[in-house]
């Protein structure tokens, strides 16, 4: 077996074995066996987890399943190296120093770089300024101690390669790690990433739930083996990178990547009409007590707001396309409502401070730009201030999970009778648009329209 090539992997969660390291195996497969995936964490949460990979050699069982219910099952071979947790991140440094290491790739949630609404780094964040002082909180600390001693080792040029939603995350992460080392002082540092790393923006996507125990029982039914590190996903899977890869890149062509020169198209089509309707869903369905995607998806009601969201407001703003919009809308819809996933709003629905600017915003904007009013859209932040009006009131089914949320200053604002008003006008959650009436006026009107459906929740909306 050869590994000249390594990808190094910042992420152990399930979505990453569930996406890029089934793609590597897949090339593996084929017998092309030249990149291996080198596996770890910046914190400590996955600390088990890479123990038991590490326990079962870096192999695990995916699941994947069909709105069909078809269930399949593989062993997926592509970790061959497991990078143990420290507070030092000493395995992830020496593996990332390496030459042989040409693709650095991660996974982090949309909180997770620590951007303002203009898509500037916040160096006002508690873990940017930690970092700044050396600490290691965020992907840009890591990165900058990673980086910094493979300089010392020699400097051989490196891939940053982002596996997440971020809109235009390649350029982003990019814009936002120099600003980092910037404020750092490590102008050598940031000269050097400018000359030696490339950070192609990418979109991924597979529904990939986080794991329940049933996977590891349906596993060891299906497959005779004890499996501590099992995952589960939908059967559908994309990955779209732009081909700029300072270093080589593994053949991902010949496994189904699309390499493109540009991922727009597909990036705004997947975070318009694919992220922001699963979060929309998971809003709603959580308001009106149900625990699951599918299930949410199959009210009436709610199937209707999403659909009318993206066909009304998405289409008109992302036309013309080279993808099919209609059918991307149908497949996405259809996917959601697979009864096999058991997905929970729960998880969908976390991060939502992030997903309204970075998600739904865009789609608000584009409409007014173009004279039309956003009905269906600005349904959308009515379904996330209820959401929240039931966070602050203690009312939720389960613990809300977002990465920018500074709790007491949150439920002091939803304590005030103006709290739909402070809401419309944070311009960090709507831009410009939290100075217009406009605006305002229609999201309120949709907030008591939806305060009308809770009671009712199987009358239609009356401003669907």
């Amino acid at each position: 077996m050869t590994n000249q090539s390594v990808w190094m992997h910042i992420g152990a969660g399930s979505f990453h074995r569930a996406h890029q390291a089934w793609y590597l195996h897949k090339l593996r497969e084929q017998g092309d066996d030249s990149w291996s995936i080198a596996l770890g964490n910046i914190r400590n949460d996955a600390a088990p987890l890479l123990q038991q990979l590490a326990a079962q050699d870096g192999e695990y069982v995916l699941e994947t399943v069909t709105p069909d219910g078809e269930r399949a099952y593989e062993t997926i071979t592509s970790l061959r190296k497991i990078l143990p947790w420290d507070n030092n991140i000493s395995a992830l440094v020496e593996q990332g120093s390496k030459s042989e290491t040409r693709v650095i790739g991660f996974t982090v949630t949309e909180a997770g770089y620590y951007l303002t609404p203009e898509f500037e780094l916040d160096l006002t964040q508690p873990d940017v300024q930690a970092d700044v002082k050396g600490d290691i909180r965020t992907i840009y600390g890591a990165l900058a101690r990673i980086l910094t001693q493979r300089v010392t080792n020699g400097g051989a040029p490196v891939t940053l390669l982002n596996c997440d939603n971020l809109r235009h995350n390649g350029e982003r992460f990019r814009h936002g790690f120099l600003a980092f080392l910037t404020a750092k002082g490590d102008n050598a540092l940031a000269s050097w990433v400018r000359e030696n790393t490339t950070s192609p923006n990418t979109m991924v996507d597979r529904i990939t739930p986080r794991p329940t125990p049933d996977v590891a029982e349906r596993v060891k039914a299906a497959t005779g083996k004890d499996d501590g590190a099992a995952v589960m996903a939908e059967s559908f899977i994309q990955w779209v990178i732009e081909d700029d890869f300072i270093a080589g890149r593994p053949a991902l062509e010949k496994v189904g990547v699309e390499l493109v020169e540009s991922v727009l198209p597909w990036e705004e089509a997947k975070i318009r009409i694919l992220n922001a309707t699963h979060a929309a869903i998971a809003w709603a369905g959580t308001l009106i007590g149900l625990n699951y995607i599918d299930d949410s998806t199959r009210q009436p009601t709610i199937y209707q707001l999403a659909y009318d969201y993206v066909t009304q407001d998405v289409m008109p703003s992302l036309s013309p396309s080279p993808l099919d919009l209609a059918e991307y809308r149908d497949v996405v819809l259809a996917r959601f409502s697979n009864p096999y996933i058991k997905d929970t709003n729960q998880r969908v629905g976390a991060d939502g401070l992030s997903k309204i600017p970075g998600m739904v915003t865009p789609t608000l904007r584009e409409c007014y730009q173009r004279g039309a009013e956003p009905a269906a859209t600005a349904v959308l932040p009515a379904l996330f201030f209820l959401f929240l009006q039931r966070w602050a009131s203690d009312d939720l089914p389960y613990t809300y999970q977002d990465g920018v949320l500074q709790a007491d200053a949150l439920r002091q604002q939803f304590s005030r009778s103006d709290a739909l008003n402070a809401f419309l006008s944070d311009s960090a959650l709507f831009g410009e648009l939290a100075q217009d009436k406009a605006f305002h006026a229609l999201v309120t009107r949709s907030v008591a329209d939806l305060q009308l459906w809770l009671k009712q929740p199987e009358r239609a909306l009356a401003a669907v």
